[in-house]
């Protein structure tokens, strides 16, 4: 008897299915969930038409994206993104915070120098004229120390943690009296990765993501209205 795995051939909209999906996930992560004047609301038919599609890949897409919890569908009220509370965002930083520390402790002798010149590049980029090219900058940063722990597992869930977490981090890099420490604490994270000082790395990292956590419980007043 065959035992080998039964597979139906790939249809053509395979592809397009996964881009609309990746289309709308990224939308969502790069949205201020947390400002005042953000719609949370998303409209399935509205959304269909924007990408010129049918609604059923939209549709799948949206229940994939509820299943990562990025967004809440509401039966017969609607589609909503995601707006965690203060707790909620607090503690997912926590859990990010034990992640990524060991990523830096994984990362520590067995980077290239091409990989450590790259972290650096882009840790220490400058704000000064754009913030929201610092905050692209930001998040790159500490997805390369993830990819750099070259641990596949322990960057699966660190990138599904945080997704979780964007929103919030997005929303934090708007104040710009947290750039220029951000700055300062990326390139000792560099230094520590590049000298292969693995406790110190993630003693550094950890530090640096729970002024997150602080910053949030401290300056957030509002997160759950």
């Amino acid at each position: 008897m065959d035992a080998s795995i039964n597979l139906e051939p790939l249809r053509q909209t395979f592809t397009l299915k996964e881009r609309i999906y990746q289309v709308l996930r990224e939308a969502i992560l790069e949205m201020d969930v947390y400002s005042k004047n953000t719609d949370l609301r998303l409209d399935e038919r509205k959304i269909a038409q924007q990408l010129g599609i049918s609604r059923t890949p939209v549709r799948e897409a949206l229940v994939r994206l509820e299943n990562e919890n990025l967004i809440e569908i509401k039966s017969r009220i609607g589609v909503f993104i995601k707006k965690r509370s203060i707790e909620e965002v607090a503690e997912l930083v926590v859990v990010w915070a034990a992640i990524e520390s060991m990523a830096a402790r994984l990362a520590c002798g067995q980077v290239s120098q091409e990989e450590v010149e790259e972290l650096e590049l882009i840790g220490v980029k400058d704000s000064s004229e754009n913030q929201d090219v610092y905050s692209e900058a930001n998040i790159m940063f500490h997805r390369k120390i993830l990819e750099l722990s070259k641990c596949n597992m322990l960057k699966k869930i660190g990138e599904d943690i945080f997704a979780q977490i964007e929103p919030a981090r997005r929303h934090a890099m708007r104040d710009p009296t947290r750039t220029e420490q951000s700055i300062s604490d990326h390139a000792e994270i560099v230094n520590a990765i590049q000298s292969n000082q693995p406790e110190k790395a993630a003693n550094l990292v950890r530090e640096h993501t729970l002024r997150l956590e602080k910053y949030i419980r401290k300056t957030w007043k509002n997160l759950d209205t």
